[in-house]
């Protein structure tokens, strides 16, 4: 905004040489207060002294309606009071009349660098990323090496990719690895949980919104796809995303541009996808809960990562990952694992994989005081369940075993009932078993401890 004919052509000049910059000038600043108060800007550029409206009048006015606006002055008065009263008024900076042209785009260039920032740095305290230990996916099993192998070899190529598993397998981890590993490894990566967030806001959080776009809108936003431009975009739990946000996801991957809720202006799309799943998105294509176009579109390279009790040989070797971790964490001495705890680590089925096993270690690693995790620190449920075999055929060799297992814990546990008259405490201290563990086996073979404080012993084996 100025009220010189000859600077406004000056400055559009000059600064229609700056790349993405869409530029708006105006003579009037009563027209100028208008605009600001019904478009969103980056950047407010305003002489000082002109007839109507002061510079410092447009300033007051576009902080009201934008509080986040960027404001240059342009004067041609430079005095150290005029200079401190824009500043306390909220100018970001100002240039002297008459300057340099390049002199000009360079501050342009920077405050605009700023307010760029500004954005992104808003966008990340909105969107929480995962914490991961490890940037590589750890262990030796036969099917984590294959996972490896197909990383390397799709990551550095630029197709998209489609991750399934079960929850806490480490999708999330794999999609990482993906992007460190692609040439875009410089440019954002953008982890979004389709389940997470409420369908209501899902529109405005991808694709960003407007000033004034709908209620609560008091400033300018971007969406998560155009921060992660140039970069890797991952859907997380893409399967829970709604079929309305599907529609307009695969237009914006097809076309390769965006436009924020409430705006006119298309923003150019270069991002990467990467998707993950925990679902069966067959069965939710022909349920007609997710679009085949959508499907196909992203379902270009597939990665299936296998459930941890699948990978038996690499529990022990997560085990000691994860304990020596936490235990630099929680800044403690290092922390070894018995030989009893491993085994039975490695006998559990984990139905909530490698995140179970993490947040079971990290669990115990607060509670015990000692350098040693040992059987007793393990939580029951893993400890009551790290043998269970479920077997079909009744005749088989685990069922049997099981079967005879089933007899000795009865036989034993009546035993040392019976020598305790009943006390469960001197009872799970001969047993050398957590108090826990021993009420829920007594409770898993129906046995009273009262029974046996009368010394009414009950017969195993029938």
């Amino acid at each position: 905004m100025d009220d010189e004919e000859g600077m406004l052509e000056v400055c559009a000049d000059t600064l229609s040489k700056l790349p993405d910059v869409e530029l708006v000038v105006e003579g009037q600043s009563r027209r100028a207060a208008e605009r600001l108060a019904a478009e969103t800007f980056d950047l407010l550029i305003t002489d000082v002294r002109m007839p109507g409206l002061t510079g410092v009048d447009l300033l007051r006015l576009a902080r009201q309606h934008n509080p986040e606006i960027c404001v240059l002055v342009l004067t041609a008065y430079p005095t150290v009071e005029s200079a401190v009263e824009t500043m306390k008024l909220g100018a970001t900076d100002y240039i002297v009349k008459p300057f340099l042209p390049d002199d000009l785009r360079a501050t342009v260039r920077r405050l605009l660098e700023s307010e760029r920032l500004r954005e992104e740095n808003t966008l990340l305290r909105r969107q929480v990323e995962r914490s991961y230990i490890s940037g590589q996916l750890l262990g030796r099993s036969a099917e984590i090496q294959k996972v490896r192998e197909l990383v390397a070899k799709v990551a550095g190529t630029d197709v998209d990719v489609m991750i399934f598993g079960e929850t806490g397998t480490g999708k999330d981890l794999v999609a990482r690895s993906i992007h460190e590993l692609s040439p875009r490894k410089e440019q954002p990566f953008v982890p979004v949980d389709c389940g997470a967030i409420p369908e209501e806001l899902m529109e405005s959080e991808f694709f960003g919104h407007e000033r004034g776009a709908f209620t609560g809108a008091h400033s300018r936003n971007l969406g998560l796809l155009e921060f992660a431009n140039n970069g890797t975009f991952f859907l997380d739990e893409i399967g829970q995303l709604p079929l309305r946000l599907q529609a307009k996801l695969l237009r914006a991957l097809q076309e390769r541009r965006i436009r924020r809720v409430g705006g006119t202006k298309e923003v150019s799309l270069n991002v990467r996808i990467v998707a993950a799943t925990a679902l069966n998105l067959e069965t939710e294509v022909s349920k007609g809960r997710f679009r085949l176009d959508l499907y196909h579109r992203i379902h270009v390279v597939r990665i299936e990562l296998p459930p941890l009790r699948e990978r038996g040989a690499d529990i022990a070797l997560l085990a000691r990952h994860f304990v020596t971790h936490y235990a630099e964490e929680m800044k403690r001495d290092p922390v070894e694992i018995s030989p009893e705890a491993l085994e039975v680590l490695s006998g559990y089925a984990w139905p909530g994989n490698v995140r179970e096993l993490q947040n079971v270690l990290k669990r115990t690693l607060a509670m015990i005081s000692g350098s040693v995790i040992s059987l007793n620190d393990l939580p029951d449920q893993v400890v009551l369940q790290a043998g269970d075999v479920s077997v079909s055929d009744g005749k088989g060799f685990f069922r049997l075993r099981e079967r005879q297992m089933a007899r000795f814990d009865t036989d034993y546990l009546t035993h040392i009932l019976t020598s305790c008259q009943g006390d469960v405490s001197l009872a799970a201290r001969e047993a050398q078993l957590p108090r826990g563990t021993f009420y829920r086996l007594l409770k898993k073979y129906d046995l009273n401890p009262s029974d046996f404080r009368r010394g009414e012993v009950v017969e195993s084996g029938s």
